[in-house]
């Protein structure tokens, strides 16, 4: 079994062989996370960008640039407009092959390029593996800082990729497919990390992003249908996904769309900003 989608993907040994290539755009996206009384802060992982990264690939700050500083939470969806600029000025354009890895968790990739595919970008790969795959490939690495040009990237949005708390409050009440994609304890509402108030979006379901990747590879395809369709996920005309701030959330959609599922609409505010509103019910248990 192959997956659906496999042009989302890049191997190490394929992007060594086209490393050189004039359309070809490499990007570290890593973030650090640290974990705080209400759920996590974020910081540029630029310093360890600085210190090891694939020859010749640039920056994103994706918690700095590719989000909204004004909406009062971490990470979120800038404006089209907003976004477009920023990916225009780290030198990506309509007709470039971006390739997108971490040096942190995989899921700032995917989280990536869950943008750029809203922004209406098509030529997008994750590095199957993240950088330390190629690391331990032998592969030659860089110090410094390298960018590409600024230039100008034309966004057509779609609208699908993103959701707000009227469509999760819709879902609810519709019974539409929707997952959490924190850990089983998150998502119960045990343990001692909870978003300020502890369980789940009442109806959703559990899947872990770590259970969709074996040591930063992503599942082979025949595990991977297992696990997605265990949670009805490719079997729904639509799937909402959420997590705590709208990051590991894209990890399990850019599965879903792996596999052939494309119909699925991250939660933007996610955890943090559900829990926001005392006015929101939560679950608490196994159960969704």
């Amino acid at each position: 079994m192959s997956y659906v989608h496999p042009e989302f993907l890049i191997s190490v040994d394929e992007l060594a062989q086209r490393l050189n290539d004039t359309d070809i755009r490499v990007f570290d996206t890593s973030v650090l996370l640290h974990a705080s009384e209400q759920g996590y802060t974020s910081e540029p992982g630029r310093e360890r960008y600085q210190q090891e990264h694939i020859p010749g690939a640039g920056f994103i700050d994706l918690s700095t640039d590719w989000s909204d500083a004004e909406s009062g939470f971490n990470n979120t969806l800038p404006s089209v407009e907003a976004l477009a600029a920023a990916i225009g000025k780290d030198g990506i354009n309509n007709e470039h092959c971006v390739v997108l890895y971490a040096s942190s968790h995989l899921m700032w990739a995917t989280r990536a390029w869950w943008l750029l595919r809203y922004a209406g970008h098509t030529n997008i790969k994750v590095l199957n593996g993240n950088l330390g795959a190629w690391t331990a490939a032998g592969l030659p690495t860089s110090s410094g800082v390298e960018s590409y040009p600024a230039t100008t990237f034309v966004p057509t949005a779609n609208s699908d990729f993103f959701v707000g708390t009227q469509e999760m409050i819709a879902a609810m009440q519709e019974s539409v497919c929707t997952v959490n994609a924190l850990s089983p304890a998150q998502y119960e509402g045990t343990g001692d990390f909870h978003y300020g108030r502890r369980g789940h979006i009442p109806g959703s379901r559990s899947l872990y992003f770590a259970h969709i990747l074996r040591d930063e590879f992503f599942l082979p395809a025949a595990e991977l249908t297992e696990v997605l369709d265990a949670q009805g996920l490719l079997r729904a005309p639509r799937a909402l996904i959420y997590c705590g701030g709208d990051i590991a959330a894209t990890l399990d959609g850019f599965a879903c769309a792996l596999m052939g599922q494309q119909n699925v609409g991250v939660y933007d505010g996610s955890m943090s900003e559900w829990v926001a509103d005392q006015s929101l019910p939560l679950t608490l248990g196994t159960e969704p």
